[in-house]
């Protein structure tokens, strides 16, 4: 098992990541309302809530019970359900490692306005795919990997933390996010080659949209100050607090000490 559990990349720009944590509290809050339900509840509201795209495309119709909004709301609303606290988990982890570091790079509302659009163009990449699915898409993760897309080309040289267990063998080893997340995505198209996409279970290709998307907006969205691809041919990486060229000074550049008299 792969599990990445920390990366070692600081926020430069920002002193707290609001949004991630907020988008974060919402999946874990609309999942607790989801757990709360009797099954049968529950499943009418992955029905009602989540993205099913024979529906979205007028294909079949829901019965009126299960009619809670207009079907093209379900594209938004998919992104806050999952189906199941191992799905959360996942996906919260993902999203609370590598989010804060996006977030730093574009400010809280351009990364807001990111993050859903990334959730919408997976959702709508995995429509097209099988435009006449029946089964409900749920989960953040289209929108996470939109995240994990821009991570990509901002911090392609920081250190993710990879937990590695295989049997008794368990160890911590940090893995280059260039190596780790293009890996994660092509793994994505060697899954989705693979598995038929009328069933159920992943969906791959609203991984792969989502990823693309972020890799795509990414350009638009960062700061005017960040440069993408940062730390690979002579890219300038980020500076710390202490490397601020505004308090950084050569011997040269010491000044004079002053005398407290004359």
């Amino acid at each position: 098992m792969l599990l990445p559990i920390s990366d070692s990349n600081p926020r430069h720009r920002i002193s707290f990541q609001y949004v991630t944590v907020a988008l974060i509290a919402a999946c874990v809050a609309v999942f607790l309302w989801q757990a709360s339900l009797d099954p049968r509840s529950a499943q009418e509201a992955v029905y009602a809530l989540g993205t099913i795209p024979a529906v979205v495309f007028g294909e079949r119709t829901l019965s009126p019970e299960l009619s809670w909004i207009p079907a093209e709301m379900t594209l938004l609303t998919s992104m806050f359900m999952h189906g199941g606290w191992i799905h959360l988990i996942g996906n919260m982890l993902y999203l609370w490692i590598l989010g804060d570091n996006v977030e730093d790079c574009m400010g809280h509302v351009r990364f807001l306005i990111f993050y859903l659009v990334c959730g919408l163009a997976a959702v709508g990449t995995h429509m097209l795919i099988d435009t006449g699915s029946t089964v409900p898409l749920v989960g953040a993760s289209g929108a996470i990997s939109g995240v994990m897309g821009a991570y990509l080309l901002l911090h392609p040289t920081a250190r993710i933390n990879v937990l590695i267990w295989i049997l008794i063998f368990v160890r911590v080893v940090p893995v280059p996010a260039g190596i780790a997340l293009a890996a994660w995505i092509g793994l994505q198209f060697v899954n989705a080659a693979g598995t038929p996409s009328s069933g159920g279970g992943v969906a791959f290709w609203a991984h792969i949209g989502g990823a693309v998307a972020g890799m795509v907006l990414v350009p638009f969205f960062k700061r005017k100050d960040v440069s993408l691809l940062a730390g690979i041919g002579g890219r300038p990486v980020p500076a710390t607090a202490t490397d601020s060229p505004k308090i950084r000074l050569r011997r040269s550049e010491t000044p004079p000490v002053r005398r407290p008299w004359r």
